[in-house]
């Protein structure tokens, strides 16, 4: 198997909204469909800036149930519209979304804390998802 390298942690919140879009996008569909609309779906999503992202109302979503670029399953798209409104307020909270990850302890306990927070946020989602963010994760079996 191939090995990747962990990439570092987000500069910026729409990384971390970015990764958990993509988690949850991958959920239950090809990775190699996802890879080949990510484009699409960012740029649907305004590069996954949260503001941004969690301001998107019933007719928003209505539009990119009908846009081709990006992956039309409805719940999933709210979802990250939900998830982006709580990326935001776990930021507001602790000072920055980091901190907040910082303060969940070992991977256990943040994967069971970040489960009750975010939708689509599974056991291996949220393995994917902390690895994503360059955050220690146990030995993937």
């Amino acid at each position: 198997m191939h090995e990747h390298k962990q990439p570092r942690p987000p500069k910026e919140l729409s990384g971390y909204l970015d990764a958990m879009a993509r988690v949850m996008f991958q959920t239950g569909i090809s990775w190699r469909v996802v890879e080949a609309k990510w484009p699409g779906i960012q740029e649907a999503f305004h590069a996954f800036d949260p503001s941004r992202t969690a301001r998107l109302k019933t007719k928003d979503v209505d539009k990119l149930m009908a846009d081709t670029r990006v992956i039309r399953n409805r719940r999933k798209l709210e979802a990250i519209v939900g998830n982006a409104e709580r990326l935001l307020e776990l930021d507001k909270e602790h000072g920055s979304f980091k901190k907040y990850l910082d303060s969940l302890g070992d991977f256990d306990s943040t994967k069971k804390e970040l489960h009750k927070q975010f939708a689509y946020m599974g056991d291996s989602g949220t393995w994917f998802f902390l690895w994503m963010v360059g955050r220690k994760v146990p030995e993937h079996e």
